[in-house]
């Protein structure tokens, strides 16, 4: 299993992906679920992907040839985030169609999805989720983040939290708390995260982050969610029975 999230707010966005691939009890790995695609100045796109690994390779590495094919459309070349979006779900799309059938006989699970984001130089941020059919959605005012693999348990902190006008720092924070959440009720979720951010309208990525087991802030960040959690729980007020 996976847990990514990315979220935009109106300073930019935020991008956070785990490690963990499950296969098994006896079958656990890590890989890194992120990649940037950069042109400092120009454009700067972040893809995070949850599902099956090999799908999902293949799908990136299919990207990564057409960059290396200067004539044909791609990720660095095409003029707006859309076009990304819709390079990626073509990718994914052929992926599966080429080895679904033969991953389906055998009983494995062939569904991949990503989330997309980014900015190119003369139109807005723009965020997408791209599903494991290969067509996708945006995100809108109303709906400023998408989750994708292992996401029910981060979801309440972020729908509590993550709206247009929050900052990045606020952002940041709530995202992780949403993977702290998740590692502790599901196993098959772990560090390290890779978390990244992009400013808006500065076309480069921010700040970069990858946090495992010994990270003194993601130690901090837990111990204090805990406690804050338990103490806001305490001051609750006991039930009225009259």
């Amino acid at each position: 299993m996976t847990y990514c999230v990315g979220a935009m707010i109106d300073a930019g966005l935020v991008f956070a992906s785990d490690s963990r691939t499950n296969a098994g009890v006896d079958n656990v790995s890590s890989f890194r679920k992120m990649r940037i695609f950069e042109h400092p100045g120009e454009r700067v796109i972040v893809i995070v992907n949850s599902g099956n690994l090999a799908v999902t390779q293949a799908t990136l590495n299919n990207l990564d040839q057409a960059m290396r094919r200067s004539a044909m459309p791609n990720i660095m070349g095409v003029n707006s985030m859309y076009d990304v979006a819709e390079l990626v779900g073509a990718a994914l799309r052929d992926v599966r169609l080429r080895d679904g059938p033969y991953l389906m006989q055998n009983n494995v699970d062939a569904s991949a999805s990503f989330i997309v984001g980014g900015q190119i130089a003369g139109e807005p941020m723009r965020l997408f989720l791209v599903y494991s059919e290969g067509n996708f959605i945006e995100a809108t005012e109303e709906t400023p983040y998408f989750q994708i693999g292992e996401t029910k348990y981060g979801k309440p902190i972020i729908d509590r939290v993550v709206v247009g006008d929050t900052s990045m720092d606020d952002a940041v924070k709530c995202v992780l708390v949403s993977f702290d959440s998740t590692m502790r009720s599901n196993l098959s979720v772990g560090m390290p995260i890779d978390l990244v951010t992009i400013q808006r309208d500065r076309l480069t990525v921010d700040h970069r982050r990858r946090s495992d087991e010994k990270d003194p802030y993601m130690t901090s960040l837990r111990k204090s969610w805990g406690e804050g959690v338990r103490n806001a729980f305490a001051a609750l007020p006991n039930p009225d029975w009259s």
